[in-house]
């Protein structure tokens, strides 16, 4: 069987210079970059039926907090002229601090930590504006340090990896890191302060 070539519609054409000139037009206005879209990952947490809130180092009823550097992130999600975006929906996801997730799928040797949350789903208010307070996940296989994000706004869903800054030398040798190519800087928090990091996620939409 030969392959048959592919053919676009001029709908499809047509949305598609759309699309482009859109960007275009954003960069030559100074608005902010897209943030690059990442892989969904191995671990996403399909079934997960514990706590989802803004703080994945502390679950009810337990005493004791979740082992590792607690840190702060915080950030707004923007539409890709520079306007919040309210009302978006953010699921993430990470590793704990021994580098392993709490998911079935995850083989690794670091152990699990039962007050650690892992997963956090949370709702822009009106600035756009979210914070999580989390654990500084560890490296695991060749991966460098990262926190996963899914972010849905009104007209663009966005599957996203946030990489640390201190980890310059571990993020060039990260496979996913180097495949964003320029586009990496979208992707890398900034340190604000001590354990305070800072990044915004901009999205298509327009509000």
């Amino acid at each position: 069987m030969t392959d048959q070539p592919q053919t676009i519609s001029r709908r499809a054409f047509a949305g598609y210079a759309l699309l482009v000139g859109a960007l275009a037009a954003t960069r030559a206005l100074g608005a902010p970059t897209l943030t690059a879209e990442s892989p969904m990952g191995p671990f996403y947490p399909t079934g997960y039926a514990g706590e989802d809130d803004f703080d994945l180092t502390l679950l009810k009823g337990h005493r004791a907090r979740a082992l590792g550097d607690v840190i702060e992130v915080s950030g707004r999600v923007l539409d890709r002229l520079g306007n919040p975006v309210r009302g978006a929906k953010i699921e993430l996801w990470q590793a704990n601090a021994a580098g392993r997730y709490a998911h079935r799928n995850d083989r690794s040797a670091g152990p699990l930590d039962p007050n650690f949350q892992g997963v956090a789903r949370l709702v822009t208010g009106a600035s756009g504006e979210w914070r999580i307070r989390t654990i500084r996940p560890n490296f695991y296989g060749p991966r460098t340090r990262h926190i996963h994000f899914d972010v849905s706004g009104r007209a663009h869903r966005l599957m996203a990896q946030m990489y640390f800054p201190e980890d310059a030398d571990r993020n060039a040798t990260d496979a996913l890191y180097r495949d964003l190519g320029s586009d990496a800087a979208t992707s890398l928090a900034r340190l604000e302060a001590p354990a305070t990091y800072r990044w915004d996620i901009v999205l298509m939409d327009k509000v």
